[in-house]
């Protein structure tokens, strides 16, 4: 017998190799029928004979070809309804509710994909099906390119398998077995999988429903019936293994939810997303263009997009002097023993350009800007008195980014980082990494991002090739973040192994208002620049020390941050941001246009950016394609406002307000602007 562990705590004990799908129908035949998935986590015995859980951390949600295929045993896992339990445990069944079955839903929906493919076009190899946050894709080989056609009958075959309500079944069989069938059918990217996943002598683990049979790990749905709600989306190249020298395979995009109410919202939440495309929007607003004859991933600011740069930047600048930083510029190109000394030419040199040859030595463009401020600090002498020193600067820098891989403005070549580099005792680090984190709320909370989730990233102590320190820096440093977001009552996700070579940092992730995540702010802990530059400061006992250094970039760049703004906003930006904050529209050009100059005048005097349309075209046109530009205001002028030194104010996104006197337009518009108001 083996117990198992319910959620509410009792403990029931059954015979070895009973099933999730056997506990749930002995509680319930309606929780049998609703529950999808279970999750179960090893007991382990105490001395004195009870059980308790084994201490873990959940499995990750992302269904990785690790996760998929092989791996590690996990203490806690998704496992299929019908698996026999065969140890003590504790176990969750999972309904339609839990954010997990979710992906296992997709999972499945992957499998019966595959399997219409191949009924439909038997040639095909396949490589994987994962799961993916928002939806699942298929990689495979075709000689034949798809077509949209193809793609609407894969989904009609899908329909049709889903009606076959097929038992999803998950069978084990020597690897060697595996290897030999896969190799004798022509599946190589599957005799791939096998290979890298499992080791000589295992049994591997495959799913069957009716005919069709795939390598996979699993868990799945109990048959295809519990396929409810899909859709075939897109097809798009990927090379095998990444490799333009391999075969060109074709990824077939889908999606699936458990009801056809949630796959409708999910495309009109695709609609809203693709009207804030700020790449669209970008372009009607004239706000900046990538030009083809230049190159990818460079960005060109239009002047209306540069007066909000210059706004983001006015901010963030004034921002800085008064929380202590003092403003510096560093040149774009250094010389290549520079990036040797701080270890970017070893651990980031494949982000970097190559190094030109120049006169007197070999110089690259810089991918960082922290080597120039720490060649500030290190050009005078400093004592303790003189710390923390907080350099900032939005510096231009360059990064390699591999074709395909831009996207807009949020990924890019050659951006602007708020950069700045503060150096301080190690008694100041955690104080200063807390002003950090101060400082990102009150950037997320300036420009209008109400919610936040926050990432701690460390190093991967399997891989300390990978790092520079020691094991003894990287915990000192790893606990001044956890005790700063602590300080802050700020909760986070510890993510292993995504670290700098440098140092561990604090990810600030934004949340926009389609709830989509975007990183941008960060703050880094760094032990080893100071000691690879050998770094010191005068102490209070007269010796030498070693400062330590934090890292932090709040919009992250100016152009990711920029097109954030754009999507969150659609465009329609906050009266102090906005390039153009009040345009003004006379009736008539002969009788109107006088006044309307006057008004624009007084206007701009206040400080206020302002568009008069004073062309031949209609009032009504004028008003639309103002609106059309997402101008905050709109004032018409005619002979009732001149008459009475008033305006006629629109307000975007509620329409026509009636008159108000110039004066009162002006203070209302200050207001707006000087508070940084969100709403009009």
């Amino acid at each position: 017998m083996i117990k198992i562990q319910l959620p509410d705590g009792s403990v029931r004990e059954v015979a070895k190799g009973t099933s999730p799908l056997d506990i749930a129908n002995s509680i319930s035949p309606r929780l049998a029928a609703a529950v999808v998935v279970a999750r179960v986590r090893s007991l382990q015995p105490t001395t004195d004979g009870a059980t308790t859980e084994t201490e873990t951390t959940a499995a990750t949600e992302t269904q990785s070809e690790e996760a998929m295929y092989g791996g590690a045993a996990q203490a806690e896992r998704l496992v299929d309804l019908t698996t026999p339990l065969t140890e003590d445990v504790a176990l969750e069944l999972l309904k339609e509710t839990d954010p997990a079955t979710l992906r296992v839903v997709r999972h499945s929906a992957a499998h019966v994909m595959a399997t219409a493919i191949l009924e439909l076009f038997p040639e095909t190899k396949l490589g994987h099906g994962p799961a993916t946050d928002n939806g699942f894709f298929y990689d495979v080989y075709r000689e034949v390119p798809f077509t949209e056609a193809d793609l609407a009958s894969i989904e009609q075959k899908m329909a049709e398998v889903v009606a076959r309500d097929e038992k999803f079944v998950r069978v084990e069989e020597p690897r060697e077995k595996g290897l030999t069938d896969y190799a004798a059918q022509g599946e190589f990217m599957k005799v791939h999988f096998i290979e890298r996943f499992t080791k000589p002598g295992d049994e591997i683990s495959l799913y069957k429903n009716g005919n069709f049979t795939d390598f996979c790990r699993g868990p799945h749905v109990p048959s295809t019936s519990r396929v409810k709600a899909f859709k075939v989306m897109s097809i798009a190249g990927a090379y095998w293994l990444g490799d333009e020298k391999n075969q060109q395979l074709q990824r077939i995009y889908g999606t699936a939810f458990f009801n056809q109410k949630d796959l409708d919202a999910h495309f009109k939440h695709l609609e809203e997303i693709k009207a804030r495309d700020h790449r669209v929007l970008g372009k009607q607003l004239d706000l900046f263009s990538i030009q083809e004859v230049a190159g990818a991933g460079l960005i060109f600011w239009h002047p209306k997009g540069g007066l909000i740069r210059k706004t983001m930047e006015d901010w963030m600048r004034a921002e800085c002097v008064r929380r202590g930083y003092n403003l510096v510029v560093t040149p774009h190109i250094m010389r290549r023993e520079l990036w040797k000394i701080s270890g970017h030419e070893g651990y980031y040199s494949d982000n970097m350009y190559p190094p030109m040859e120049l006169d007197d030595a070999e110089y690259r463009l810089k991918p960082m800007n922290c080597p120039g401020h720490i060649l500030i600090y290190k050009n005078s002498p400093k004592s303790y008195r003189d710390l923390p020193v907080r350099y900032a600067e939005l510096g231009n820098v360059y990064r390699y980014e591999r074709s395909g891989t831009m996207h807009g403005l949020l990924r890019v070549r050659g951006f602007t980082q708020d950069d700045a580099h503060i150096f301080c005792t190690p008694d100041q680090i955690e104080d200063e990494v807390v002003a950090c984190i101060e400082f990102a709320q009150s950037v997320l909370t300036t420009f209008g991002f109400a919610d936040f989730k926050v990432e701690l990233s460390t190093w991967d102590p399997k891989k300390p090739q990978d790092y520079t320190g020691s094991a003894d820096h990287w915990a000192t440093a790893i606990n001044s973040l956890k005790t700063a977001l602590g300080r802050k009552n700020i909760p986070f996700v510890e993510i292993p192994g995504e670290a700098a070579f440098y140092g561990p940092k604090i990810d600030v992730k934004l949340v926009d208002v389609l709830g989509r995540l975007w990183q941008l702010s960060t703050v880094q802990f760094d032990f080893n620049l100071p000691a690879r530059f050998e770094l010191e400061y005068i102490g209070e006992d007269g010796e030498r020390h070693r400062p330590v250094m934090v890292h932090r970039a709040l919009f992250g760049s100016v152009e990711r941050f920029f097109g954030v703004l754009i999507e969150h906003y659609a465009g329609a930006f906050p009266m102090w941001l906005a390039p153009v904050q009040v345009g003004l529209v006379p009736i008539s050009n002969e009788k109107h246009l006088a006044y309307a100059e006057s008004v624009k005048a007084r206007l701009e005097a206040a400080g206020l950016r302002v568009e008069l349309d004073g062309g031949n075209g209609k009032m009504n046109a004028k008003i639309r394609d103002f609106g059309l530009q997402k101008f905050p205001f709109i004032l018409v002028l005619g002979d009732k406002e001149a008459a009475s030194d008033s305006v006629s104010v629109r307000v975007r996104a509620k329409g026509d307000e009636g008159s108000v006197t110039v004066d009162e337009f002006i203070a209302r518009a200050k207001k707006l602007v000087d508070g940084h108001a969100m709403e009009l």
